[in-house]
């Protein structure tokens, strides 16, 4: 899971922004996102680059990690087996091309880069792949696990070939091998360091890890042994933990950072208003909205059950509840109108969205007539947990004035991130804010999020018109059938509602104008293999 962060904003003239935003106030211009992948730049050798980063990742342990500030950090220290491009595609990294599959989509093979080495020198072969792909798979502390579940094992065909024999057929997979399943570990740093390995990563990466101070930094530097040396140009990245983004604006701007990631939309034409500076944006797979507590009454694995709250048990409250929003107000005047709004939880340029949905706007009078129908006594209480931070706070407050008008009580309740996300998968909320970073392939915006027993269904959703479809679309490789299937599953999951969608968000990466060759995607992960200083 990923939130946004900080965002400061007064919410004392609330009624009277919204007002403007639905009139359609000014916004930001937005930064485009072909600026970073088209950036070519000659960028001179040597340097270090510091980069400001909105939090502190969690263990750097491809099999444990679960943050996307991690995943940041990844990208300059673990390569996969594939990755993604600028136009989203998958594409082989540490691999040497796309897998073979089977015709019964059963066995999966897969050719892999030779004269490679991990950065402590070690050979990087099949034999290291099998053990990383393991530890994935049965690691008892593995984040891994339901990503690569199809997985039944994994064989040496010699050392530069692995077959990954499946349960079933799973088309997923490789976009799951993208992303930190993918990531293959020095198999002599597992071994010496085993639990800790997340201390003291040891991958294949354009840099190698070098130090961390827990709340401070996280220091990288070249790596000799990289197969790719001659792109790579920095001596040294700095990871810098700057929480506040008021701060990191500031520190953008003073020059004691170069880069800063997940700028807060307030602060975007600040930066943007700076002759040194340059603004660019990623992102828009993921997205955020509302979970809706309708059945996880023993966690989000268990089985689901009967929550006692208004909206938990009427799919016509909550279609009223939706109806009393309007995601474009939001956007303006949450995020200055630099997100995407959107009712779908694939991306607006997913191939497999469903084209003939629309998203509903605001009816005040509907919702009105569907609270009435369903005979509860107004107003109608409704908690809702925000993260404890300005954004979130300011994203409740609107919430909350909007339902309002329609019939709903909305009590806003901040609560710090770490305890609201174990709070949603202990089912211990009655509505609750919740964002996704996203994913390339659809499988991974929706398996484990509304389909029965998934790890990250807070709202509890268990039907078989989302987990049937679901599972049929990951097991053909079809992609018309896929989109047919997907179409199902997101038109099923919009009537039970158990999820209001209400954007995608994109990230905001400001930076120094002489700082080129950064690559930022729709995943919103900067890459800095071939960043550094412009050379003019």
């Amino acid at each position: 899971m990923h939130l946004p962060r900080r965002l400061v904003a007064a919410l004392a003239a609330l009624p009277l922004i919204l007002a403007a935003a639905c009139s359609g106030g000014g916004a930001t211009a937005k930064p485009s996102v072909s600026g970073a992948a088209a950036d070519n730049r000659a960028v001179k050798n040597g340097g270090t680059l510091t980069m400001a980063l909105s939090a502190d990742p969690d263990a750097l342990d491809p099999s444990t990690s679960v943050t996307l500030l991690g995943r940041e950090v990844f990208t300059s220290i673990c390569e996969k087996l594939y990755d993604i491009d600028a136009n989203s595609k998958l594409v082989p990294q540490l691999a040497t091309a796309l897998p073979d599959v089977s015709k019964d989509g059963k066995t999966v093979t897969i050719k892999l880069r030779s004269g490679v080495k991990f950065n402590d020198g070690t050979a990087f072969d099949a034999a290291a792949v099998k053990k990383s792909l393991d530890r994935h798979r049965t690691y008892k502390k593995s984040a891994r696990i339901s990503d690569l579940a199809a997985v039944q094992k994994v064989d040496v065909v010699d050392p530069s070939t692995v077959k990954l024999t499946l349960s079933r057929p799973f088309t997923p997979l490789i976009a799951q091998l993208a992303d930190r399943a993918g990531m293959i570990m020095s198999p002599k740093a597992l071994d010496a360091e085993g639990d800790d390995f997340g201390a003291n990563p040891v991958c294949v990466g354009p840099f190698k890890f070098s130090s961390r101070t827990s709340g401070n930094q996280i220091v990288v530097d070249r790596a000799p042994d990289y197969y790719d040396a001659s792109k790579v140009k920095l001596d040294r990245i700095v990871y810098k933990i700057i929480v506040d983004p008021n701060v990191r604006a500031a520190n953008l701007k003073s020059g004691d950072v170069q880069a800063a990631e997940e700028l807060a939309t307030t602060t975007v034409a600040g930066v943007q208003a700076d002759p040194n500076l340059r603004v660019i944006s990623g992102g828009g797979l993921g997205n955020y909205g509302i979970d809706i507590n309708i059945g996880n009454v023993k966690g989000s694995t268990e089985k689901t059950g009967p929550v006692n709250t208004p909206l938990g048990k009427s799919p016509e409250l909550r279609q009223a509840f939706e109806l009393s929003l309007d995601r474009n107000a939001i956007n303006k005047t949450v995020y200055n109108g630099l997100y995407q709004p959107d009712c779908s939880p694939l991306p607006l340029d997913s191939p497999f969205r469903d084209k003939s949905r629309t998203c509903s706007t605001r009816d005040v009078a509907q919702a009105k007539q569907l609270v009435a129908k369903s005979g509860v006594k107004t107003p109608i209480p409704v908690k809702l947990q925000v993260p404890n931070d300005a954004t979130n706070e300011r994203l409740g407050q609107v919430i909350q004035q909007m339902t309002k008008e329609t019939g709903f009580d909305v009590s806003v309740q901040p609560i710090d991130f770490a305890t609201g996300l174990e709070q949603g998968a202990a089912g211990k909320f009655d509505v609750m804010v919740s964002g996704w970073s996203g994913r390339v392939d659809p499988d991974g915006d929706l398996s484990g999020l509304i389909n029965t027993g998934g790890a990250n269904n807070y709202a509890g959703v268990s039907d078989p018109g989302i987990d049937d479809p679901m599972k049929q679309a990951a097991a053909t490789a079809d992609q018309a059938e896929r989109a047919t299937l997907y179409a199902k599953v997101t038109q099923r999951a919009a009537e039970v509602r158990g999820n209001i969608y209400l954007y995608h968000n994109l990230y905001y990466l400001g930076m120094a104008k002489n700082v080129a060759g950064i690559r930022y995607y729709a995943d919103g992960l900067p890459r800095l293999g071939t960043a550094g200083f412009a050379a003019k």
